[in-house]
This record gives C-alpha cells, sequence and structure tokens, in this order.
C-alpha cells in the first residue's frame, strides 16, 4: 500500500489516540486541497526547503509498505489506542486502493481493532467495507452535482447514493462539509444540503462544518503545482448561519 504519512493524532480523526494514515492517491482534484501530493496514485517528488542549511531538497511523496509490515506496526501500537482509540484511513482518499484496503481492514477487523475511515463517498463499492469500519467519515461537498463536478472533477451522484443507503441503514456516520466561499457558502447550496438531509433519517448522523483555510498552499508549491483558490475564507457569521440551519433541522452539529 501507498502511505502519503502516518502518525498519531488525538480526536481529530475519530475518537481517541489513533494511528492515522494517510493513503496516496484521489479520484477528486479539490483546489483547496491540504495534502495535493496525496491526489496522484503513482506520487510525487517534492521540493522542499532544508531549514538548516537552506537548500532545496527533492523529496518523494509516498512510500509502500506490504499488508504485513501494516498489520505489525497497528498491532504493536495497541498500548497507545487508548480512549476508544485504533487506527484510523484517510488520504487523499483511501478508496483508491481499494482491494489492499479491503484485505487490510478484514485483517485488522479479526484482531478487533478499532477502525476508522474517511473518505469522500465516491467509490460505488464502498458499503462492502461497512462490516470492518467502527466509525466513518464522509465528506458532502456540494448538493449539486453540476457544481461538485465542475469544482472536484468528479459528479456527486455516488457520493448521495452511498450516503442516502448509510443514513437509510442507521448506522452510525460523521458527515463533514468543507465550507468553501464562492463553492459551497451560498444560502441555495444550505437549502439544498438541508433538503437532503431531511429527506433521510439523520438520528445517527454527525456534522462538522470545516471552514475553509490554506494549511496546504504550501505543500502545492513544494509540489510545483498552481494553487488556485484565491478567496476561499468563510466568514464566522456564515458558519454560524450553517450550523444553526441543521441543528433547527434537528442535527447534530459538532467540532473536533
Amino acid at each position: 500500500m501507498k502511505i502519503i504519512q502516518k502518525g498519531f493524532n488525538y480526536s481529530q480523526d475519530g475518537p481517541g489516540n489513533r494511528l492515522v494514515y494517510h493513503m496516496q492517491g484521489c479520484n477528486m482534484h479539490c483546489p483547496w486541497c491540504a495534502n495535493p501530493e496525496g491526489i496522484s496514485l503513482e506520487g510525487v517528488r517534492m521540493y522542499v526547503e532544508d531549514g538548516d542549511s537552506g537548500r532545496v531538497k527533492e523529496k518523494f511523496s509516498c512510500k509502500e509498505y506490504s499488508m504485513e509490515e501494516l498489520v505489525e506496526e497497528v498491532l504493536r501500537s495497541r498500548a497507545m489506542f487508548f480512549e476508544g482509540g485504533g487506527v484510523t484511513f484517510t488520504g487523499g482518499e483511501p478508496t483508491v486502493q481499494f482491494q489492499e484496503l479491503k484485505a487490510l481492514l478484514e485483517r485488522l477487523h479479526l484482531e478487533k481493532i478499532h477502525i476508522a475511515m474517511e473518505n469522500n463517498g465516491t467509490n460505488p463499492r464502498l458499503t462492502e467495507l461497512l462490516p470492518c469500519i467502527d466509525y466513518l467519515i464522509m465528506d458532502f461537498k456540494h448538493p449539486s452535482e453540476e457544481i461538485h463536478k465542475k469544482i472536484t472533477g468528479v459528479s456527486n451522484k455516488t457520493v448521495a447514493d452511498n450516503l442516502e443507503k448509510i443514513l437509510e441503514s442507521g448506522r452510525q456516520i460523521a458527515v463533514r462539509i468543507p465550507l468553501i466561499h464562492g463553492f459551497n457558502d451560498t444560502e441555495e447550496a444550505l437549502q439544498g444540503f438541508l433538503a437532503f438531509f431531511e429527506a433521510h433519517p439523520s438520528e445517527r448522523m454527525t456534522l462538522e462544518i470545516l471552514p475553509y483555510h490554506e494549511y496546504g498552499k504550501e505543500k502545492w508549491e513544494q509540489c510545483r503545482m498552481a494553487y488556485r483558490v484565491e478567496d476561499g475564507y468563510v466568514s464566522e457569521e456564515t458558519v454560524k448561519r450553517f450550523e444553526e440551519a441543521f441543528r433547527r433541522a434537528g442535527i447534530s452539529v459538532i467540532h473536533t
């Protein structure tokens, strides 16, 4: 499996203390992506300035691991999975490496490891992974198929289909909306989100608004790729307006 980076994180990528794997490859091309080095499945060369010498060093964005290496590392880390922690797979988009991911999840599930996965919801085989996932995190970037495809390069039809199936099944899901000015911070988008959620049971769903940030901008430069977002920030008032609208609709809004 191709991994961009790995390390421990507390509570932001699922409950408790977690070993988080950022997997290489993504089928979307979101212009605000915080991990642009993870978009290409083949990986990319990055040019990073060395803090001591000031020289620019070249490095590759990912490293390959066998399933046995990852299983061994996760099991060795059990003692660190406190407060309901475990392992989280994110990206990139983890389902791009679907067969390898599925095999690994099945192994870790047999070992009774708590598994979380953050994904963009576009894989039509997503539900095949659910028996092995304890905590599912999924992005829902825009309710309009046309706008979603125009900006991310991918239709949201499968996203909506997967989300509908999961909500109708009654299983737990944590939905995240990255809120970007000029993309989905409009009243029209808000009403589209509300219409979707109001049409399906949301008792076991939580929702988190993720306001735009530029944490990944430097990485775009390191990958020698053009960063195309010019004015993506949203105001606190806009975030509050969205959150209050979702709460009025009976949706549990959280912050991690």
